[in-house]
């Protein structure tokens, strides 16, 4: 199994999306600083992963979701979740909580 998976930077509100064999280490080894592309971005928060059966279905979606379309499609998938942390962390940050 494979998956697809995007990461949300609490430092810098962007994405990243990747492909692995193992979700769980691959999250940590972000969240460690041991992924170059996103060593400087921490904490990075799992928010979207889909499975894949083989490698070869899980790099061609991976390549999908980081064009135009994908980036729209996620955004769109997880507009509920998106517009919750907006809200979550516009309300800490204007009423000077951590």
């Amino acid at each position: 199994m494979y998956y697809v998976y995007a990461l949300k930077s609490s430092k810098d509100g962007e994405f990243y999306t990747g492909h692995t064999g193992n979700l769980k280490l691959r999250v940590i080894r972000h969240n460690k600083g041991l992924v170059n592309s996103t060593k400087y971005r921490k904490p990075l928060k799992l928010i979207y992963y889909e499975a894949c059966l083989n490698r070869k279905d899980a790099v061609r979606r991976e390549i999908y979701l980081k064009t135009a379309w994908g980036k729209r499609y996620l955004k769109n998938r997880l507009k509920e979740f998106l517009k919750r942390s907006l809200r979550d962390s516009s309300f800490g940050a204007s009423h000077g909580t951590p």
